[in-house]
């Protein structure tokens, strides 16, 4: 088994808050087995603020931490993608990059927090939502035992993971 680490890329729309949380959730459940990125399609230019209150609560640096578009990832000097994960509906449904290299992809659809209208207060709670669910799905991937998977058993993985239901919160917002 290799030491470097798998290079994963986390689609979104407007790349401010659940491909930001999944990249920082990534880098740090992954311990040193995955340098996630995230990007989009049309970033929105900055990143949502409660989404670094919860990359920071989890103790992800976040001073670097910029929405960006993904054609950054297409470029010959970008890292090569061994997996891409949309993490929205819009993303998932939009005519994507040739990503050099053909990574593993799949969908991981979660509702848009950052479209969600209310108090701070609320709108926390909602962004602690998402946050849960994108954290069990990247908790399940980065337990894969990757090195012993072939590439189609990884894939039906990933996929499958995508697949599950999100849970679902009994909060009133």
């Amino acid at each position: 088994m290799s030491d470097k680490p798998y290079s994963i890329l986390i689609l979104c729309t407007g790349n401010s808050s659940r491909s930001i949380m999944a990249e920082a959730l990534f880098n740090v459940l992954g311990k040193g087995k995955f340098q996630a990125h995230s990007a989009g399609s049309h970033p929105s230019g900055a990143v949502n603020r409660f989404a670094v209150e919860r990359c920071e609560a989890l103790g992800y640096y976040t001073a670097k931490l910029r929405s960006k578009r993904w054609d950054e990832f297409v470029t010959a000097d970008a890292p090569h993608m061994d997996f891409i994960i949309t993490a929205c509906d819009q993303a998932a449904g939009e005519v994507c990059p040739i990503w050099p290299g053909h990574p593993m992809t799949a969908h991981w659809g979660f509702e848009d927090p950052a479209a969600f209208e209310g108090s701070d207060d609320e709108k926390r709670k909602v962004f602690s939502k998402v946050y849960r669910q994108i954290m069990t799905r990247v908790s399940h991937f980065v337990n894969l035992p990757l090195q012993v998977l072939d590439h189609n058993a990884i894939q039906r993985e990933m996929r499958a993971i995508g697949e599950k239901p999100v849970e679902e919160s009994n909060e009133q917002h």
